[in-house]
């Protein structure tokens, strides 16, 4: 209701959205994705929750070619290691088996023949990868050793909260650490300028024809968001749904405040 009452396509800053605002942070990480597909690696990808890396890896595999690679994605990481690669199996046609030594050695083959035989490269997405086991880094090098480590035949992409870039500089994965091609931080939003415009970025996108919260209502937002375009989403729509209740056209401070005490 609240979207047609602002004449709205999608709510700003939703998951609906298709054109993702960037001032540099976006570009140089679809620089460093092309570097990956490319050349097959590993990648970090890190940032607070609600920083919009999910989204932006979403996006950019909008434009990559399925007939290239095969996208696994994976977000349920609290498991056993043992799980996590009979899930990749599975997506990768397998009927996996039982026990840890065979899965890898089919799982091996299967990427390898994907490569040879196919010319296809696995794109494994690995999301709240913080949540892994400590064995899944410990042997994750090893697993992706292709042939005496001569050959790098997929690439994998873990994507986490910032303490996973310190789980991976301990000594104990300097191995896994060692082998990261790509490393991308994004970090908050939380200059005035770049939030004004974040913003208004977001209500333009969704087919905004005003502006509809004033600079002192961008303030409000950019506070109690610290910054991070989900926290913004939740409030904006918090608050558009007091506002169109109230049949307001525009969201006032005093609705802003609301929305904003109403999800704490």
């Amino acid at each position: 209701m609240y979207l047609a009452h602002f004449g709205l396509r999608h709510a700003p800053l939703g998951k609906e959205a298709t054109e993702l605002w960037d001032d540099g942070a976006l570009t140089l990480l679809k620089e460093r994705f092309k570097w990956l597909l490319d050349s097959p690696g590993l990648g970090l990808l890190t940032g607070a929750p609600g920083v919009g890396k999910t989204a932006a890896l979403r996006s950019l595999l909008a434009g990559v070619n399925l007939h290239r690679f095969q996208v696994v994605y994976l977000s349920e990481t609290d498991f056993g290691r043992l799980d996590l690669y009979r899930a990749l199996a599975i997506a990768l046609g397998l009927n996996p088996p039982s026990r840890r030594a065979r899965l890898w050695r089919e799982l091996k083959a299967r990427i390898t023949d994907l490569a040879d035989n196919k010319q296809i490269v696995p794109l494994w997405i690995i999301d709240e990868a913080q949540n892994l086991p400590e064995e899944f880094f410990r042997d994750f090098p090893s697993f992706v050793n292709f042939a005496f480590d001569s050959r790098d035949l997929m690439t994998v992409w873990l994507l986490g909260h910032p303490q996973l870039a310190h789980t991976l500089d301990r000594a104990a994965h300097a191995a896994l650490a060692g082998r990261l091609h790509v490393r991308v931080h994004l970090a908050p939003i939380c200059e005035r300028e770049r939030f004004a415009a974040l913003i208004q970025h977001a209500f333009k996108s969704a087919g905004a024809s005003q502006t509809l919260i004033s600079d002192s209502g961008l303030e409000l937002l950019r506070q109690a968001s610290q910054g991070l375009p989900r926290q913004a989403a939740r409030i904006l729509r918090a608050a558009m749904q007091i506002a169109a209740g109230k049949k307001l056209n525009h969201l006032p401070d005093e609705v802003l405040s609301q929305a904003i005490t109403e999800l704490r």
